[in-house]
């Protein structure tokens, strides 16, 4: 029996499963250290995942794509330009008693989902791929939001933790994995998202038959960004004893925003993005 009660047509979610199941989960995701973090196996009904995982088969040019030292060969799908049923599963995971499922497993009150999925959607890391230890971006600027929580459900059949891939919790001074996670099919990773939550899938992708890595990311925020909080991209954090290089262009947008006032530096980060730098 899955975690949830989905109809497997339409979608539809049991909204007091879903609330129950949060609770139900809820001290064991909140003790975790270094930061609240749970994971869910059997998630939803496996008909849904198996009905994306044909629907994906056939995937649009990709919205965003990552080849450089900390994000390899990693492309992106946002929901609208994907096909109608996965399309609705991001909706129905962007709905009411998704939401609270969520909101009774962490305690974070007043979870607002991204409309935009700014990010967010379907994920593919192709062989020879990986994410290196991260924190993520922390303010969605365009809805003055302030990042709090991350979901990923897993697509991938048979997957074995030689396959690469593996997401991996640290801890808060990096050094040493706290926790692993294979990207198992209808496997739901969730945590807490902040400056300090060290995160990622270092590991290569290594699949014998050349299968990508898939995944369905969600994220959602809470009305509590103010003028006392500091704003950043995503911050990658190389591990020790590793060949893991660090993003010098994160180090210039740093060393930018302290020199220049936060109006001015608003104004020149777009341009710079888009020149490279």
């Amino acid at each position: 029996m899955s975690v949830l009660a989905m109809e497997t047509d339409s979608l539809q979610l049991d909204a007091e499963v879903a609330k129950a199941a949060g609770k139900a989960a809820s001290e064991a995701y909140r003790s975790q250290k270094p930061y609240p973090y749970g994971s869910f196996d059997d998630f939803l009904p496996p008909e849904v995942l198996d009905r994306v995982r044909e629907e994906l088969k056939a995937l649009p040019e990709a919205e965003t794509s990552f080849d450089r030292p900390q994000e390899k060969l990693k492309t992106s799908y946002v929901p609208e330009r994907l096909p109608l049923y996965t399309r609705n599963l991001f909706y129905v995971l962007n709905s009411r008693p998704f939401v609270q499922f969520l909101e009774n497993l962490t305690g974070i009150k007043g979870l607002i989902p991204d409309p935009y999925f700014a990010g967010g959607g379907v994920h593919v890391v192709a062989n020879g791929g990986h994410l290196d230890i991260h924190a993520d971006f922390n303010h969605n600027s365009i809805l003055n939001l302030e990042r709090r929580l991350n979901v990923l459900i897993y697509l991938n059949k048979d997957w074995k933790e030689e396959y690469g891939g593996s997401f991996e919790i640290w801890n808060n001074d990096m050094t040493e994995i706290v926790k692993s996670f294979v990207p198992e099919f209808n496997r739901m990773v969730c945590f807490n998202t902040g400056s300090t939550t060290w995160h990622g899938n270092p590991t290569p992708v290594n699949h014998p038959q050349g299968e990508p890595r898939m995944s369905l990311a969600l994220y959602y925020y809470t009305a509590t960004w103010d003028g006392t909080k500091r704003s950043h991209s995503t911050l990658f954090k190389p591990r020790p004893g590793t060949a893991d290089q660090v993003d010098r262009e994160s180090r210039r947008h740093e060393l930018l925003q302290d020199l220049v006032p936060p109006i001015v530096f608003r104004r020149i980060l777009g341009p710079l993005r888009r020149l490279g730098f």
